[in-house]
């Protein structure tokens, strides 16, 4: 499955278009770990699973998650979820929030011409299912919920600020859920202890494989 996950770095890349400032999704817990040393690929981060014709990945933005990732990544999704302040300020607003949790969603075509329901996404956190509270797309012709084999669909997913990315949850497609997100927090808790010694010593990250 990470073969076709590795990919998505570069698309964002692509994507990024403008960098009006946000305030978005910032850490949840405790301070924030300085950018620029992490070393952690995207595809080592977020929760990966897959039905019969699709396979759904999810990435939190929350920053005390991004800013363990190589500086390249970080800057990517940074970049990303910046570019798009605008509009989720404003799907943030017309649900009623001041503020929400964001999270890259990709969707991955495993059979010709898939169809997906954006809708059936949603996270169980502490006890309580969160549902999207709106969508901004990222990739073009998200509307037709339609994705060929081999294709991603992308879009940054809204929901309310309650959900605890820094501690376990599940996210589900469907009836299908998974709890990948505690192994990720197992490689996230490693690698920030990493992240504050190499800052302490003002030390790059290592260069990724």
């Amino acid at each position: 499955m990470k073969r076709y996950w590795r990919s998505w770095g570069n698309v964002a890349a692509v994507l990024v278009a403008g960098c009006a400032p946000a305030h978005i999704a910032l850490a949840q817990e405790g301070e924030l770990p300085p950018a620029g040393f992490g070393s952690l690929r995207q595809d080592q981060v977020g929760v990966r699973f897959a039905t019969q014709a699709i396979a759904v990945r999810l990435i939190p933005l929350d920053e005390g998650v991004t800013r363990l990732m190589a500086p390249d990544a970080y800057r990517s999704l940074r970049e990303l979820r910046t570019s798009r302040s605008a509009e989720i300020g404003a799907a943030a607003r017309q649900g009623g929030f001041d503020s929400v949790a964001t999270f890259m969603v990709t969707f991955y075509g495993l059979q010709p011409s898939v169809r997906f329901n954006p809708d059936q996404l949603y996270i169980s956190s502490q006890n309580v299912t969160y549902r999207p509270i709106g969508i901004v797309p990222v990739t073009p012709r998200w509307s037709e919920n339609l994705i060929e084999q081999g294709q991603q669909a992308a879009a940054i997913y809204l929901f309310e600020p309650g959900i605890r990315v820094l501690q376990p949850f599940t996210v589900y497609y469907g009836t299908q859920g998974s709890e990948a997100w505690s192994e990720s927090l197992r490689l996230l808790n490693t690698e920030r202890a990493r992240v504050l010694a190499r800052a302490q010593q003002q030390q790059p990250p290592p260069p990724q494989p």
